[in-house]
């Protein structure tokens, strides 16, 4: 990991939102980073409250607000604002962040649609300000590991990119991510689709077509829950994108077929399972490895002896918020743009339109 300078004036960071997001990725990632300080977070919740509390890591203890309104009521004590609140919320919050002079990184997906993230990019522009989904599945290992194998050719031409990300829950959980108002912007398409979608751009570039297939397959659901997209892309490639809450048996992470080898990779970053244990990344300490009973083979049917394993290259989540300090600290590029999260809504848009005349 390339941390920054810790001698630098740590920024401070307010969190709205402490369930799943910002209590499993944001908090721990955020106060982690070398160059920024997690000082507030927004949740009106008890529990969430006291756990949000202890959340800061070596800067002491976080403050805590029960609404946003009180968060940007002090808005000039803050350097950054994160958003980690429920979808529906993202936009009008993030322009709440922007229109205050604030810096800001959305989860994703950043807006419902593409034209609302691109006035977002517009006004964040206009301002001077830095505006950044948080597409953190660019910093997987797995996708680390594709990436440089396609760097150094080592597939020969792609024809087809085959991503999943695939879980077997049978039985609802509830909530918004659940909820069939489409105001909520829940589903699987959404949710797990924001990082297909975006992993398959940033590999092999814009889309000039979309298809999809979109189902609600468990009894009492009122979401998608069981998604397919198949993207052609500029370059020619193929991406076919699964996301499925019904899968019993889970197919391969990645599948890449080129013209003088495949890349086959199954199971997940271990990044989130170690957040959620209470894991978190420091200077210098292992982080993100995977053992090597879980790598990918790089090779050929035909030529069972040269098919090899790839040691997977270590996943860096936390890469993502030293980009973000660096960019606030020193004007260098966000890690990821608003005007790629609009790319990405737009082949969602599209995919979701399947849906809806099906």
């Amino acid at each position: 990991m390339n941390r920054m300078d810790t001698t630098v004036t740590p920024l401070r960071v307010g969190l709205l939102g402490f369930g799943l997001a910002g209590s499993v990725f944001h908090a721990p990632l955020i106060a982690t980073t070398p160059g920024l300080a997690l000082d507030t977070v927004v949740t009106s919740d008890p529990e969430r409250r006291k756990q949000a509390r202890a959340a800061g890591g070596p800067d002491g203890e976080v403050r805590t607000v029960a609404s946003a309104d009180e968060l940007f009521a002090d808005a000039d004590r803050f350097d950054l604002v994160v958003i980690a609140t429920p979808n529906r919320t993202h936009v009008p919050l993030a322009h709440r962040a922007l229109d205050a002079g604030l810096p800001v990184v959305v989860d994703k997906p950043l807006a419902p649609t593409a034209e609302q993230a691109r006035e977002l990019a517009a006004k964040a522009e206009s301002r001077g300000l830095l505006l950044a989904p948080f597409q953190n599945r660019r910093w997987d290992n797995d996708f680390l590991t594709l990436r440089s194998l396609l760097g150094q050719d080592a597939l020969g031409e792609v024809f087809r990119f085959e991503s999943r990300f695939e879980r077997w829950r049978p039985r609802l959980k509830g909530g918004w991510r659940e909820s069939g108002d489409p105001e909520e912007v829940g589903g699987l398409l959404y949710d797990l689709g924001s990082h297909l979608v975006d992993q398959a751009l940033t590999l092999f570039g814009p889309a000039t077509s979309v298809y999809a297939e979109s189902d609600v397959r468990r009894a009492g659901a009122e979401a998608d829950d069981d998604t397919f997209i198949a993207i052609t892309h500029e370059t020619g490639v193929r991406s076919h994108l699964w996301m499925s809450a019904t899968a019993a048996q889970l197919g391969p992470r990645f599948r890449v077929l080129g013209s003088r080898a495949a890349y086959v990779k199954y199971g997940l970053d271990p990044q989130e399972n170690a957040l959620r244990a209470g894991a978190r990344p420091a200077e210098g300490a292992p982080w993100g490895v995977e053992p090597q009973d879980a790598w990918g083979t790089l090779g050929a049917q035909d030529a069972p002896d040269e098919l090899r394993e790839v040691p997977t290259l270590d996943g860096d989540y936390p890469a993502f918020y030293d980009a973000i300090a660096a960019a606030l600290h020193d004007g260098t590029p966000p890690p990821v743009t608003a005007h790629e999260a609009a790319a990405t809504l737009q082949v969602l848009e599209a995919a979701r339109s399947f849906a809806h005349s099906a």
